[in-house]
């Protein structure tokens, strides 16, 4: 698809499809179909062009009420979109994107103009918003309570991170926004997870004084985000924990000093402390990191949750140090207070561009075309079903081939 091109109102549907969740069985997905409606004064349309589905999806619908990803883009009610009574409470998740505007009423936003940003797994999305340097933020009343950084659309023309083709590699456009889906979202997360022990949370204190970081589930995104900067960093060892299957990838990469399987995380060495940060969830692995280390565990973080189907934490204190939820937003506005906005925004198209760029090295793009694609996708990815060396993009609008 074009990336700056204009739609006449013949090449424009007529209704928007959406994959929607099952919020008490996330396994289970169903697509919706809405007739559009006429824009109000200030709203946009915008057609999604492509997304990317990944664990990180998987996460947004796990913690989906604790951090209110449901809220991003609020379901209708079922008796709305469809005749039968339905008693299932359904879903919308975010999922990071591209997409153009396709019709505005807004006469500082026009049709054409291409953005980067959280969207719901729909062929088009509205928007009631306020134009920003870089773009535009969605205002709309159930938005306001997200962290701007969540509801911030960053247009192709004013975007420091937008992927070059001449970055030394060839990559085509389509191929640098494909990576940017998959990549961009988890690799800042991960910049400033590893940005956080660099500075030991504001202490100044290099990884809280220790010598090694434990990551656990090393072949998530998010994970290789992490390592990818940690890898960069003077006497850090960088450890990858993650299952038997996965430990050649993991080496592959190249980010990481040490690679063991979860049942191997007794064998490491122990002399100069350590820091751990959990991808994935599982307290077993997790209580295995606390007891190894003990006290000289400095720093234990949480991230995500790419185990999503792993058993509840135990009611029994962990040795060591209370796990600290790691949320991205705030550090970002405490990196963009200390660094300053055009530093931190120079900064993260750095680290972007070096992980993208590196990407090529271990992972390889897969497109899910339509809605039974993006259905198709979700489904394999909460299953496990997928290498991680793949990258799964959905094209919503694209045909199924």
């Amino acid at each position: 698809m074009g990336h700056a091109v204009g739609m006449n109102e013949s090449s424009i549907a007529s209704t928007t499809t959406t994959v929607e969740v099952d919020r008490a069985n996330i396994g289970t997905t169903r697509c919706t179909e809405e007739e559009q409606v006429p824009l109000e004064a200030g709203q946009i349309r915008l057609a999604i062009d492509r997304f990317a589905v990944t664990a990180n999806n998987i996460t947004y619908a796990v913690f989906g009420d604790m951090l209110g990803y449901w809220d991003f883009f609020p379901a209708p009610d079922s008796a709305a979109v469809e005749a039968a009574v339905d008693e299932t409470r359904w879903g919308r998740v975010p999922a990071m994107g591209w997409a153009t505007i396709i019709d505005s009423r807004n006469s500082d936003l026009a049709v054409g103009t291409r953005y980067y940003g959280w969207y719901p797994m729909a062929t088009d999305v509205t928007f009631h918003p306020t134009v920003t340097p870089d773009g535009f933020r969605d205002d709309g009343a159930h938005r306001a309570k997200h962290a701007r950084v969540y509801r911030t659309y960053v247009s192709t023309t004013a975007d420091a991170m937008y992927p070059s083709p001449t970055e030394g590699i060839g990559e085509s456009i389509d191929d640098g926004e494909d990576r940017h889906v998959l990549l961009r979202g988890l690799g800042l997360t991960g910049f400033l997870a590893e940005e956080f022990f660099a500075d030991g949370g504001g202490s100044g204190d290099v990884y809280f004084g220790t010598s090694r970081v434990v990551v656990l589930s090393a072949s998530s995104k998010t994970a290789l985000g992490f390592a990818d900067r940690a890898s960069r960093r003077e006497r850090i060892e960088v450890v990858g924990v993650t299952s038997a299957g996965n430990i050649d990838m993991v080496n592959d990469t190249g980010f990481y000093d040490v690679v063991v399987s979860y049942d191997e995380i007794d064998t490491l060495a122990t002399h100069g402390g350590a820091v751990s940060i959990d991808m994935a969830g599982n307290p077993t692995a997790l209580r295995a990191v606390h007891e190894h280390f003990g006290d000289g565990l400095a720093h234990s973080m949480t991230v995500g949750r790419s185990h999503h189907d792993a058993e509840a934490p135990s009611k029994e204190p962990l040795c060591g140090p209370t796990p600290q939820m790691f949320f991205a937003p705030t550090e970002f506005a405490r990196r963009a207070e200390e660094w300053g906005r055009d530093e931190y925004g120079r900064r993260c198209a750095d680290a972007i561009s070096a992980f993208t760029v590196a990407s090529h090295d271990w992972l390889t793009v897969e497109y899910r075309h339509g809605a039974a694609g993006a259905e198709a996708a979700w489904a394999d990815v909460h299953a496990g079903r997928v290498d991680p060396r793949v990258g799964l993009v959905a094209r919503p609008g694209v045909g199924e081939r």
